[in-house]
């Protein structure tokens, strides 16, 4: 059998495992558990990528998976991070989830929202389906605090990229790597995770480029106007050629290198000037993120890199390990501007180490040791690179 005849039926036997079915309160649901045996409940940005994975397999999927987001979310259009379908949070958990309480149905916070994008890959035209235009307009009214169309975050965990070194320099030690994590959920719930409240309380808000670039892929996919002008406008930072983040009060742009400085390359309408330095400068570097199994999460020129595991009490994970949906956008930023060779080198580098390791949630880049979670549905995207551009919905 083929490698792709291989991956093909590993991620499909990891997708229909994680499966769950059910109903709350009249509401049927249905979706893709991240690693069963880890992560139970529906996550956001997981499930929009579970969604085009599922088109390869099971097409009606692909849709159930999404609406099962858009049913739970509030009539104002809020749709939070983490969906509690069948059973709600533990206690020990309260202290670092963004809950008001163990009765609450989802988190209070968002995550990547992606899911127009999912919606134009996997199942059609997201213009159609009206709950996604309101999902739009709670993010623009609730997360756009300066009228430019991007969206700003409160904790790490918003960005998807709970634990990146990137976000260090704005929480310190109550970032998600650090010790006092909890102490920031705490600060957020009195504030009802409101950005303007905290924002104006003093407290750190961010301006998040992977955020923005999966927003205004969603937002492109549903015929709203580019935000890649007003992120090139912000966040670019032509001195050293990445895309850096704001954080609010005080403007500060911490230079961390990690690959969410490189994630605009996954934008349709970048500039082809940008695109080709990050690739060039960046991407490609041995030294940077080019390791044996690339790309890495951080720079390997960063202090913070760390490659494989957790030391002690601190979370290491997006602090150096090699991610497959991070090589799967940066890969289509290879493929727009041509530089075909590299994406096939990439492609012939990941996918034998996910047959040969399975499908966990992130990769050693130095050797290709499986790390994290195991049997993690996201990882089934490793189909994008192995076989491209299969028949759309």
């Amino acid at each position: 059998m083929t490698l792709p005849g291989v991956l093909g039926d590993l991620c499909r036997g990891v997708l229909e495992a994680s499966w769950a079915e059910g109903q709350r309160r009249g509401v049927r649901f249905a979706y893709t558990r991240p690693s069963p045996s880890r992560y139970p409940w529906q996550w956001y940005w997981d499930s929009c990528f579970a969604a085009i994975s599922w088109r390869r397999f099971e097409p009606r999927r692909s849709r159930i998976e999404l609406e099962t987001l858009l049913a739970a979310m509030r009539d104002d259009g809020f749709i939070g991070h983490v969906v509690f379908w069948d059973r709600p949070i533990s206690l020990w958990r309260l202290t670092y989830y963004n809950v008001s309480s163990r009765r609450a149905e989802m988190t209070a916070t968002i995550q990547p929202p992606l899911l127009a994008w999912a919606w134009r890959i996997a199942v059609g035209d997201p213009a159609a389906e009206p709950r996604i235009a309101r999902h739009h307009r709670w993010l623009r009214a609730n997360r756009d605090l300066d009228g430019d169309g991007l969206l700003w975050i409160v904790q790490p965990d918003e960005s998807g990229l709970d634990a990146s070194p990137k976000f260090d320099p704005v929480w310190g030690p109550r970032s998600q790597a650090g010790w006092g994590f909890p102490l920031l959920v705490a600060r957020n719930r009195r504030l009802g995770w409101d950005a303007r409240r905290i924002r104006d309380r003093g407290h750190p808000v961010l301006c998040e480029v992977l955020t923005n670039v999966l927003w205004g892929l969603a937002r492109i996919a549903a015929g709203e106007p580019s935000i890649t002008p007003a992120l090139v406008d912000r966040l670019w930072d032509e001195r050293h050629g990445l895309f850096l983040d704001e954080v609010q009060p005080g403007g500060a742009r911490p230079l961390v290198s990690t690959w969410a400085a490189l994630s605009p390359l996954a934008l349709p309408d970048l500039p082809e000037r940008i695109g080709r330095r990050i690739i060039e400068e960046h991407l490609l570097d041995p030294a940077r993120y080019w390791l044996a199994v690339p790309p890495c999460s951080v720079s390997a020129q960063e202090p913070s890199f760390e490659p494989n595991r957790a030391r002690g009490w601190k979370l290491l994970y997006w602090r150096g390990p090699t991610w497959v949906n991070a090589a799967w956008l940066l890969w289509l930023g290879l493929r727009r501007l041509g530089y075909d060779d590299e994406a096939g080198r990439l492609a012939d580098r990941l996918a034998p180490v996910v047959a040969r390791e399975g499908l966990r949630e992130y990769y050693d880049p130095r050797n290709g040791e499986g790390l994290g979670a195991r049997d993690f549905a996201w990882t089934s995207l490793i189909m994008e690179l192995a076989d491209p551009d299969p028949p759309g919905p």
